[in-house]
Parts: structure tokens; sequence; C-alpha cells
């Protein structure tokens, strides 16, 4: 069991195990999470809110669609692409 270590560290544990090929949906990730810290709940709907939170505000993570997360170390900075702002001289 993983008593002794907080959620969030224990839901980057299991991310960086599954690989970068395998993102997680949220919901099995964090019912993972509670299993392997041997936390008996009385309302799952807010645990997974509870550690859903925790989650979304630790930088590590990156939310990659419809529910899917990954670590954000799998995936590149996003760049901004810089657009042109010339504008032209009309013809005289």
């Amino acid at each position: 069991m993983a008593e002794n270590i907080s959620e969030v560290d224990l839901a980057y544990q299991i991310l960086a195990e599954s690989g970068k090929e395998h993102p997680l949906h949220f919901k099995k990730w964090i019912i993972e999470i509670l299993a392997r810290k041997g936390k008996i709940v009385q309302d799952e709907a807010s645990a997974i809110s509870e550690i859903y939170t925790m989650i979304n505000m630790d930088s590590r993570f990156q939310h990659i669609g419809n529910g899917f997360w990954g670590l954000t170390d799998w995936y590149p900075p996003e760049t901004k692409r810089r657009t042109s702002t010339k504008t032209t001289k009309a013809s005289s």
C-alpha cells in the first residue's frame, strides 16, 4: 500500500508506470489511487472530486482531452506561432 505518499504523488507514479502511450481516464485513474492508498470512502464522487481538483492544480499533469490525462513531461510545450503584421501599401 501507498499510505505514506500523497494522492498527487501517487497519481504521478501511476501515470509514469502507464507510459507515454497510455494516458489514463481520470475516473479509472483516481479509483486506482484510492485503491492503492487503501482509502475507504463514504462518498466516491466527493473523493474523486477532491483528488481531481488536486491533480488539476498540479503542473506535472496535463489534460489531453475527453477526460484523459498524461504527464506534462510527455508533451512538448505549445509554441505560439507568430503572425506577420505586414501591411501592404496600395498601388497608386
